[in-house]
């Protein structure tokens, strides 16, 4: 892992390859050449960081199988013989090392998919015992162009990693996960993806047929049809600027007024979500009185993008600490100007994923 690791280092300084120098490329990495390799494999570390994500539901974990594709490949490598693209190599290998690592685990969810709607005077300890999905930063993805070499890297321009995308595809067993994204996301033939899996095409068929009809049970009505999300609007931007201007003055009315009227919020690893305006400003209104036991400080806000959707970083402030420190980075989904979703994930390690600061 150290070399592969340190050939990735001295990579991010060097030059991209290009559409033309692939086969010789290729040719130098097989003969032992680092630097050829981690000019193969470094161009692929974004994509394939956001595959395994989708597949394990976990940038941490996203990252750390993304590194073992990288070492996976490098003592494989004599062993790529060039009957596809290296990219499609590299996502096979990514592939099977995600469904070796999700051999036997609990799936992640969120706190709504535990119970039903949560009373915000009955609070519940934090749960670290639970599999909670994480969410991914928009800075670390940016869609591959496509070359003359891997025309099929054009598929990935047409994926989503949305929330309820990702927790959707939670509820799929493993191999149909893998057969879905494979096949509905990054468009492989089902040829190619029975040649994976180790199976026929009339078996793969039939788990994108399960995959499929999974889907849509869990997946919020008309979101069977995934396009690129777009760039925030104006008119977002304006909500969120109104959302961070009234939690840092603690203002409860003008964050009611920012909130539709059958709002979700919930807040992993707390067990809890809460479901309306009324108990949604009412669980605020105990975070932000310093006489409760649910008191948590004052707020500043931090704009961000996760998940391709408008965010947010928190920080907290307690009256006897001397800055803000990080709380949480909250994933809002806006409808006509409303918030109407808000996934606050409580892990200050995430923080540094975001390149956001330590403190404020």
């Amino acid at each position: 892992m150290a070399r592969v690791a340190g050939v990735s280092r001295r990579w991010r300084g060097g030059r991209p390859m290009g559409a033309g120098d692939g086969d010789a490329v290729v040719a130098a990495a097989r003969a032992g050449d680092e630097s050829a390799f981690a000019a193969l494999v470094e161009r692929h570390r974004g994509e394939l960081r956001v595959h395994c994500y989708r597949m394990l539901g976990s940038f941490d974990e996203a990252e750390d199988l993304t590194q073992e594709t990288f070492l996976r490949a490098w003592k494989g490598l004599g062993g790529f013989e060039g009957r596809s693209t290296f990219r499609a190599w590299l996502y096979r290998i990514a592939t099977n090392a995600c469904l070796d690592a999700l051999d036997g685990r609990a799936h992640r969810v969120l706190p709504r998919h535990l119970s039903g709607p949560s009373d915000p005077s009955a609070a519940l300890p934090a749960r670290t015992d639970i599999a909670w999905l994480q969410p991914f930063p928009d800075r670390l993805w940016e869609p591959v162009a496509p070359i003359e070499t891997e025309p099929d890297s054009v598929a990935v321009t047409r994926e989503t990693i949305e929330l309820a995308f990702l927790a959707a595809l939670q509820h799929l067993p493993p191999r149909q996960r893998a057969a879905l994204i494979l096949r509905d996301v990054l468009g492989w033939p089902a040829k190619r993806i029975a040649t994976l899996l180790e199976g026929s095409v009339a078996s793969v068929n039939s788990a994108l047929q399960r995959a499929r009809a999974t889907l849509r049970e869990h997946l919020p009505e008309r979101r069977l049809d995934w396009a690129p999300s777009a760039e925030p609007t104006e008119r977002e931007r304006t909500v969120l600027r109104r959302y961070m201007d009234a939690m840092e003055r603690a203002d409860l009315a003008a964050v009611a007024d920012l909130l539709a009227e059958d709002v979700r919020t919930e807040m992993p690893p707390w067990p809890m979500w809460f479901r309306g305006r009324d108990v949604v400003v009412a669980s605020l209104a105990a975070s932000w009185d310093a006489g409760s036991p649910d008191y948590v400080g004052r707020f500043r806000m931090l704009p961000t993008r996760a998940n391709r959707r408008p965010a947010v970083a928190a920080y907290v402030r307690r009256l006897d600490e001397p800055a803000h420190r990080p709380f949480a980075i909250s994933v809002l989904r806006i409808e006509d100007d409303l918030i109407v979703e808000a996934t606050a994930f409580h892990d200050p390690a995430l923080f540094a994923a975001f390149a956001l600061p330590a403190t404020l």
